[in-house]
């Protein structure tokens, strides 16, 4: 039960800075009698970065079980589109027009709504997805007004090994332009710093899952 244990742990320390805060717990190669664990413990939010994975793993339990939200964390490729809208409830990694049509015509297809994050390159990593801060502004009035996503708010990944602090702050300010009412930022080894920012999903995994 050590994956549980780390769990409620981290759960605990968030929640006596903030109740506004979500573990999305990343469970990319890890087995399904592991994320059974959490599971029981009534812990709904998990996160996939693979479509091909996600769909052996998730599809026919989560066909039975609607409590269950699944987050895409991953770069997602327009062919991998139909699989997404068809098992995940979020998306946190739209950043571009071209993807967003993909995604708002399988949507109207599959008649089903996603919540969707637009993903901010904060560091301007020419290695990392994600959308240039000058190009937000029309990104986020086009998925919108004229894919007719639901946007909820934004995302980011600081760069490696640099101090996350000023990449969460400026992230919050741009979500806070937008009025967006979620913020997905901070992983297993900066969730800390995220919350302090703002943020209402974290993205955890190994720090649930590693050496259990």
């Amino acid at each position: 039960m050590q994956i549980v244990s780390k769990f409620e742990k981290i759960n605990k320390e968030i929640s006596e800075i903030t109740k506004k805060t979500t573990i999305v717990v990343v469970t990319k190669n890890q087995s399904f009698e592991k994320i059974q664990q959490l599971i029981d413990i009534k812990h709904y939010h998990f996160g996939e970065n693979k479509v091909q994975d996600a769909m052996k793993k998730w599809t026919n339990f989560k066909s039975e079980n609607v409590h269950i939200k699944l987050h895409f964390i991953g770069r997602l490729q327009t062919n991998k589109v139909k699989d997404v809208i068809g098992l995940f409830d979020y998306i946190h990694s739209l950043d571009s027009i071209r993807l967003a049509d993909v995604l708002s015509f399988e949507e109207n297809k599959q008649k089903k709504k996603l919540k969707y994050f637009i993903q901010v390159n904060i560091g301007n990593e020419a290695q990392k997805g994600g959308v240039i801060n000058s190009e937000l502004s029309s990104l986020v009035h086009y998925c919108k007004f004229e894919a007719k996503l639901d946007i909820c708010g934004l995302m980011c990944m600081p760069p490696n090994n640099i101090n996350p602090d000023d990449f969460f702050k400026k992230t919050k300010e741009l979500n806070d332009n937008y009025s967006f009412d979620h913020l997905s930022m901070g992983m297993s080894n900066d969730y800390q710093s995220a919350i302090k920012y703002g943020a209402t999903f974290v993205r955890i995994g190994s720090a649930i899952f590693n050496n259990d």
